[in-house]
């Protein structure tokens, strides 16, 4: 099966099933994060209480957990959130927002890591070095790193975790530790909307609750971020009327716009 085919299987069950996807998230992102994923067909829930994190996450398709605004409700709602789905046997995504960044935010990605296995970390390619033991430089959430700077590191990491490790820019790599894939597509538009990186980790959440092969899942998320995002800027004026649209697209998507705006590089 190819890349735009499998995605689309996927894709159409998340619209027919519509899975639940609990997402502990930051504060500049909770509306963009609910939209597209309804857009993308999914049922968000949103939440940042320890207590009905972990209730919800206990009868969820999967969880987002997203360190970009960590407080301390926010830590422990992902702490004990992350607890309950892992006994629920459902899959943990975990978005490491500038983890390098502050002594505090590679504090809250150990704990995380430390607490228990997640099934797929979505990071830029200066928060997965971060993660992987190296002194990357970031401006902020940005990173100052191509993704193919962070394929090694994501090799390791992913072995090191057991999980699945993507490293999204202008191209995603998404890797297991022993196999890996490169995806080309997307727009430089996508940068210039707060909170679509973060949205690619919920995209990996919904996709992982539909397909429990997190490295399949993982692509296939990426695949339908990276399709969108090319055919949204097809005559949008600018970063508004951009997300407009891709909210649009995701709504619509088809296979044949899969095969279009996505594609593995050799």
């Amino acid at each position: 099966m190819n890349l735009a085919s499998a995605t689309f299987a996927d894709l159409t069950r998340i619209r027919e099933t519509q899975p639940l996807v609990v997402n502990i998230t930051n504060n500049v992102v909770t509306n963009t994060t609910a939209n597209t994923l309804l857009a993308l067909g999914a049922s968000p829930a949103m939440t940042h209480h320890p207590a009905d994190a972990a209730q919800l996450a206990a009868v969820a398709g999967a969880l987002v957990c997203n360190m970009g605004t960590p407080g301390e409700e926010n830590v422990a709602a992902m702490l004990a959130a992350s607890d309950a789905a892992r006994q629920a046997g459902a899959p943990v995504a975990f978005d490491p927002v500038a983890a390098g960044a502050t002594p505090w935010r590679r504090e809250v990605a150990r704990r995380m890591l430390e607490a228990g296995p997640v099934s797929a970390i979505r990071g830029n390619a200066s928060e997965i070095l971060a993660l992987a033991g190296g002194s990357a430089a970031s401006r902020g959430v940005d990173s100052m790193y191509a993704s193919l700077d962070a394929a090694e590191a994501a090799a390791v990491l992913a072995r090191k975790c057991g999980c699945v490790v993507c490293v999204s820019g202008e191209l995603d790599v998404v890797t297991d530790g022993q196999s890996s894939v490169t995806l080309a597509g997307g727009h430089a538009l996508m940068p210039r909307v707060t909170g679509l990186g973060c949205t690619a980790t919920a995209f990996v959440g919904a996709f992982l609750a539909v397909n429990r092969d997190a490295l399949a899942a993982t692509v296939h998320a990426m695949a339908v971020m990276a399709a969108a995002g090319g055919l949204a800027a097809a005559g949008a004026a600018g970063p508004g009327s951009f997300f407009v649209r891709f909210l649009d697209i995701l709504y619509t998507l088809t296979e044949a716009d899969l095969a279009v705006g996505a594609r593995v590089l050799p």
